[in-house]
């Protein structure tokens, strides 16, 4: 079934709220009466300001420690506050036209989840002689997916929180859950919030049949990802273009989620080896078909890398005080935010290689008659290229590293490690 018609236009800014608001790690943790969720009002301007549509928020409800162990779905972790302090956050949002979307947990519960802790063994799926676990981790307690009550709740909680203003979820971990569970679970709710819209978490595999079998309207494109920064690292545009044709066939069934940075990941502007290349990662993320997701502080250029140990994740998981001040990233996300809101049609945009070399790659993103030529240049030595090469005409460079703004073109030159975007004239 297609996407609701509003995610066309959907930009998320995505927090992770129990760092931004520095309730985890805390010690001591705050209390509800800090009502900490409000802290987030405080930046919805600035969302605004930067071009987002959406507020894409981590976990939110009742847990022990990261907010991936959810102990009660129906209850805002007290941590951050309480039922009231997501009301007057989702009226601010909505006040500022943003929409919210939530994280929600439901391949696994943390072990003071009460249906656990009253060892109503039903609910869990079975390994040997005990309960299943997420990866591993033994305060992560899988769900029995078959079981007719999980699949009852898990539609409830959906239903009660678009019911109380979301406009749509996050599924998390929803690789390690049957695919058959959401096809059971997302038609009751879709039935009551048909406008809802539902992304599920996804690293790997055949993203279309997922979607196909589950009923998911997106998954998170972690292929993309991983060849944005990788190409741009290792200087081979030959795995970006795979990539991107991989993208294509995708979204001939759906419009995935991309991103260059979430909560899970290492901060892009730490992964890149070239600091320069920062602006080639968010071109792409803003130029090419896909529902784009910014993680905050991206938009500031932070930097933090992630580990695989206990806290790893931390580093990328900060506490916020301030907006950040204007600054030469912060601004290239507004311009370019603003170029991707002034060409909706890229929303579901195919692109096409014109030239590929390792360190030289020119596309075209179109959609219909509508398109744009993009160019990136990650060597030493100018691109040089001429539009008739490519079938065109002239175009206008309306974006690029030290581009003259609005030139009508027959022909570009990319300086080295710079780019352009060029539109019809």
């Amino acid at each position: 079934m297609p996407e609701p018609a509003w995610v066309a236009h959907a930009i998320w800014w995505h927090i992770y709220p129990l760092g931004f608001v520095g309730a985890f790690p805390a010690e001591p943790p705050p209390t509800a009466e800090e009502h900490r969720l409000r802290r987030i009002v405080d930046w919805l301007d600035h969302a605004v300001q930067l071009g987002a549509s959406g507020i894409a928020l981590g976990p939110i409800f009742a847990s022990r420690t990261h907010g991936y162990d959810t102990t009660d779905h129906f209850r805002i972790d007290p941590r951050l506050g309480d039922d009231d302090d997501f009301d007057h956050l989702v009226a601010e949002a909505k006040r500022r036209g943003l929409r919210i979307l939530l994280d929600g947990v439901f391949n696994h519960v943390g072990t003071d989840f009460a249906r656990y802790r009253d060892d109503d063994a039903s609910w869990f799926r079975r390994r040997g002689n005990g309960f299943d676990t997420f990866e591993g981790h033994g305060e992560l307690i899988a769900l029995n997916h078959d079981e007719p009550a999980v699949i009852d709740y898990t539609a409830t909680v959906l239903r009660h929180w678009l019911g109380r203003g979301a406009d749509g979820w996050r599924l998390d971990a929803a690789y390690a859950v049957p695919d058959r569970f959401w096809a059971q679970v997302l038609p009751s709710v879709r039935g009551e919030f048909p406008e809802a819209w539902f992304v599920g978490e996804v690293i790997h595999g055949d993203y279309s049949a997922t979607v196909h079998a589950t009923s998911f309207d997106s998954v998170t494109q972690y292929e993309l990802w991983k060849a944005i920064w990788s190409s741009l690292n290792d200087a081979n545009f030959h795995e970006l273009d795979w990539a991107l044709k991989r993208h294509n066939d995708f979204l001939d069934t759906f419009v995935p989620l991309t991103f260059v940075g979430n909560h899970d990941v290492t901060r892009i502007a730490s992964q890149l080896q070239n600091s320069a290349h920062l602006e080639h990662a968010l071109v792409l993320l803003l130029t090419i078909g896909g529902t784009p997701s910014i993680y905050a502080g991206d938009e500031a250029g932070y930097r933090g890398v992630k580990e695989e140990r206990r806290g790893g994740d931390d580093a990328v998981r900060p506490e916020f005080s301030t907006p950040p001040e204007d600054s030469d990233v912060l601004r290239l996300h507004r311009h370019l935010i603003g170029l991707r809101r002034r060409h909706p049609w890229l929303h579901h945009a195919r692109t096409r290689a014109l030239r590929l070399t390792n360190e030289h790659y020119v596309y075209q993103v179109y959609s219909d008659a509508d398109w744009l030529v993009v160019a990136l240049n990650v060597g030493s030595t100018p691109l040089r290229f001429e539009l008739a090469e490519f079938g065109l005409t002239a175009g206008r460079i309306i974006a690029g590293a030290g581009a003259p703004p609005d030139e009508v073109v027959e022909r570009a030159t990319v300086g080295e490690h710079a780019w352009a975007v060029i539109a019809p004239t």
